[in-house]
């Protein structure tokens, strides 16, 4: 099974070459390690510590988070299994804030790929 934790250098660059104005959503559909090896905690502990790490950023570049929570049931769907362990909905004010924030040399972006066994980020906006 294909998982993936990181932007593609591809993504990033179409990322970059879409016309998106004003601010946007992520989805984040989130898949935690059930352990981080190298740490001994689980992932889901990793990710709380990325997201107190992250949360300066956020606020210096006015991001927002819309929803935080856990699944707890699929009405459509496998019925044996949830596939994701967290739904994030964070929103921008615009691209290049998003860009500053995840480019800084200090995001702790190394921490988020390191608690996820899978992820998706999904871009939204508004119509």
């Amino acid at each position: 099974m294909k998982t993936y934790t990181s932007i593609t250098e591809k993504q990033l660059s179409d990322f970059l070459k879409l016309p998106i104005e004003g601010s946007f959503q992520m989805i984040n559909l989130l898949k935690f390690k059930d352990i981080i090896e190298e740490q001994g905690i689980t992932g889901e502990e990793g990710y709380a510590e990325y997201m107190k790490a992250a949360l300066p950023f956020f606020k210096a570049t006015n991001a927002e988070i819309v929803y935080n929570g856990k699944p707890i049931y699929e009405l459509i769907g496998p019925a044996d299994t949830l596939e994701w362990d967290k739904i994030l909905i964070v929103q921008y004010e615009s691209k290049e804030e998003f860009m500053g924030m995840i480019s800084h040399k200090a995001y702790p972006m190394e921490m988020r790929r390191r608690s996820l066994l899978d992820s998706r980020l999904i871009l939204c906006a508004n119509h």
